[in-house]
């Protein structure tokens, strides 16, 4: 039977290569008409002779026409995933249901479910927040957080729930004009990622949070060194209200990255500062500093620069002594950040290699209360205010953050779905079939400026309502009160665990007195011991 599978291999094309001539007969006999199947029957044997004779790929030189079948399934795969098999639970890398939620809330639509918890309650990693039989009713909403600290001249009073770092350029302008002019209308703040300030973010005129990466977009001499003449001069628009040092970004943590010239529009190079025509590179490290010391004075050069206001860093963690190099750097220079923001591995971007969005940088959770631990064991925990981001789209993901020791958080994808971003996960191609992560103006135009930014603001303004209810059912007056305590973590069947024995806040000042304490401080403090303000590397390197 060994012989008859070779013809079985090409009977494909065998039949549509019969089929051309048959049609072509049959024009010729009997209709004119029919010349359309022989084009297309004649199509596929053209295709099948070239599956034939190409080197490239094995499976069509086998099976030549139907080996395209495999290309089509693998093509549609994600989307059959998405719409037909995916369970509303599946996170691929957002649920259906946490999608769903930020769509009603976004509309104005009934947010509310029926017939109880779809959530498996019983399986680790289970999460709740613990309520109180005194439930207070909470009517202003509009919960702020100010951030400043003793040097900062100009402090922010920033809503708790903000716009997360996303470039123009990853982001289209209507996008990012959408994005800008709903934090307008609901008053909190939208980070520009480093691709710097664009046209689009000055058209919608809400708060903006200006972030300075490796790459020094907006404020750049010719050879990508940081110029100070052009920080100073962005800086200084009202608009600004805080800056932001961008160290690594969750999803890509310690990795650069590279625009290509021929995505790079006349708008771009303008926002960006950079020649048309030229790959536009952001590299992995800032070379306006290469030690903790160095980089503390950079921030306070910024600070200078900017009139006196907030700045601080951005990070994901990873070699946690490297962080605590930068505590001790603050400490001997006296030079102390305003804001810190803590990213997680989890987070976002519209790229990224795949060895470093699954392996690379701490998860959101671990590295908050690493950062949040480390300032209070330094005494600067209460100069210093702390932003969350990574996955945070709910009222409950605030809530969770905000008990571990944020003081406000970020969100990049949950207001992309406000726009009406589908998860299509086309942010790398240029094309996005909503028009959010694409510049492609065709694509781009079906985004509609006015409509969008009323859900962006619509979803802020729910969210926080819903967080609301959410405090006040925990019998606390504002989000800023929780704690770890009022936090339930499922570890298994049978066991769960309050936050606060997971993630406990250890007592101030505990790494510069020496005082005796747990093993986690035992483990702090010989992080501590080793971390020095002069050098990011390792003793003895």
């Amino acid at each position: 039977m060994h012989f008859l599978e070779p013809m079985l291999r090409f009977t494909t094309m065998a039949v549509v290569a019969a089929l051309a001539v048959a049609s072509a007969l049959a024009a010729m006999i009997w209709s004119v008409w029919l010349i359309i199947p022989f084009v297309v029957f004649a199509a596929l044997t053209l295709l099948g002779i070239h599956d034939l004779r190409q080197p490239h790929h094995s499976i069509l030189r086998n099976y030549p026409v139907l080996g395209h079948m495999r290309f089509l399934f693998e093509g549609i795969r994600p989307e059959i995933r998405q719409y037909l098999i995916e369970s509303d639970q599946d996170e691929e890398p957002f649920s259906r249901d946490a999608r769903s939620l930020v769509y009603q809330r976004a509309k104005g639509e009934e947010d509310k479910r029926p017939f109880g918890t779809r959530m498996r309650v019983y399986d680790a990693g289970y999460a709740w927040v613990t309520h109180s039989v005194n439930p207070i009713h909470i009517t202003d909403t509009d919960f702020r957080v100010t951030i400043g600290g003793p040097k900062c001249a100009q402090p922010y009073c920033a809503s708790i729930y903000n716009i997360s770092a996303m470039s123009f350029g990853s982001l289209s302008g209507n996008a990012i004009e959408a994005l800008n002019t709903g934090a307008k209308m609901g008053g909190f703040a939208h980070d520009t990622g480093e691709g710097s300030v664009s046209k689009y973010h000055k058209i919608g005129g809400g708060d903006l949070i200006f972030q300075v990466a490796s790459g020094y977009f907006g404020c750049r001499h010719e050879d990508g060194t940081f110029n100070p003449d052009k920080f100073r001069e962005t800086a200084s628009l009202d608009q600004i209200k805080m800056i932001e040092v961008k160290l690594s970004q969750g999803a890509k943590p310690g990795h650069g990255g590279m625009l290509p010239a021929s995505k790079i529009t006349e708008e771009i190079a303008e926002a960006r500062g950079i020649p048309m025509g030229v790959d536009c590179v952001s590299p992995a490290g800032h070379s306006s500093f290469s030690t903790p010391l160095e980089m503390m004075e950079f921030i306070g050069q910024l600070r200078s620069l900017s009139n006196g206001k907030p700045v601080g860093f951005k990070l994901c963690i990873g070699h946690r002594r490297e962080f605590m190099c930068m505590v001790k750097a603050m400490l001997q220079t006296g030079i102390v950040p305003d804001f810190i923001v803590v990213d997680g591995t989890e987070g976002g971007t519209g790229a990224a290699p795949v060895e470093f969005s699954n392996h690379v940088g701490m998860p959101m959770v671990e590295g908050l209360a690493f950062v949040h631990n480390t300032l209070r064991g330094a005494g600067l925990r209460d100069q210093i205010k702390i932003g969350a981001a990574g996955k945070i789209v709910s009222a409950f993901d605030v809530a969770r953050a905000l008990a571990l020791g944020a003081d406000w958080c970020n969100s990049a994808r949950g207001f992309m779905f406000a726009i009406g971003c589908i998860q299509a996960q086309a942010c790398h191609t240029n094309h996005c079939p909503v028009g959010v992560a694409t510049q492609d103006p065709l694509r781009a135009r079906a985004l509609d400026v006015v409509s969008k930014s009323e859900r962006v603001a619509r979803y802020h303004r729910n969210t926080l309502k819903a967080l609301g209810e959410m405090t006040g059912a925990a019998g606390l007056e504002h989000p800023g009160c929780f704690m770890p305590q009022h936090m339930m973590l499922r570890l298994g069947d049978k066991k769960m665990a309050e936050a606060s024995d997971i993630f406990a806040y250890l007592p101030e000042g505990f790494l510069i007195n020496n005082q005796e304490g747990s093993p986690i401080m035992e483990d702090y403090r010989k992080r501590w011991n080793r971390a020095d303000a002069a050098s990011f590397a390792a003793p003895g390197f």
